[in-house]
């Protein structure tokens, strides 16, 4: 057998089927496109996300925290030089910062509602561009392989596309396959949020996690 021939019973092998999935099939009603979250909305939604991800470590010390000695450098006059006071000035080399940046952790909040108001919305949007798709998958072996599964995104046709893909915790086989690859986005069914599922352009989930997907978009009714 050829090398173009085991190339492509392993891509059939790994892929079997891309189905569109529709509104029916995870249970949930087709919105007008005109009924959703505003755009002031899904703003809301990101900036509560980015700024709570902010770790707020960033920090520098003001004159009163540096160590440096509080002595009077030199005499006040017949030195030629300004006048100084202490060697702790933000003028000096060594000195405080003046309104530096302060450690501190700032949280923002968005109502429940509207959270799922966005998430909704995204969904519906998704829906009605078909760019929510199933693959049946099933990898050859029990061992993570980034070759195969970028070869079955190829015979999908999302090679080119930014997919999101959505899966379960503990499968960690497919994680690892997929993980290396850059237009591929993982999120786990227990941590979807607006900022990831925004991003991808295609939603992809696997066939035998259908009832898991559907139990994630159902949580946003």
């Amino acid at each position: 057998m050829s090398k173009e021939n085991k190339t492509a019973n392993t891509v059939d092998s790994v892929v079997s089927g891309v189905s569109v999935v529709t509104a029916q099939d995870i249970g949930v009603v087709q919105q007008d496109a005109k009924v959703g979250a505003s755009r002031r909305q899904f703003a809301m939604a990101v900036r509560v996300l980015l700024q709570n991800w902010r770790q707020g470590t960033v920090g520098c010390k003001t004159r009163a925290e540096v160590n440096r000695t509080g002595r009077k450098p030199f005499k006040q006059k017949g030195t030629g030089r300004a006048r100084a006071g202490t060697a702790r000035s933000p003028l000096w080399r060594g000195g405080g910062v003046t309104f530096g940046p302060q450690q501190r952790v700032q949280k923002l909040t968005i109502t429940r509602k509207a959270r799922k108001s966005v998430m909704r919305t995204i969904l519906q949007d998704r829906l009605r561009a078909q760019q929510i798709l199933s693959l049946s998958f099933e990898l050859p072996s029990d061992k993570p392989k980034t070759s195969v599964v970028y070869k079955a995104l190829k015979s999908a046709g999302l090679a080119d596309k930014k997919v999101t893909l959505f899966l379960p915790v503990y499968d960690y086989v497919v994680y690892s396959s997929f993980a290396n690859i850059s237009n591929v986005r993982i999120i786990f069914f227990d941590q979807p949020n607006v900022y990831d599922v925004a991003l991808g352009d295609t939603w992809v989930f696997l066939q035998r996690d259908s009832n898991l997907f559907k139990e994630m978009v159902g949580a946003w009714s």
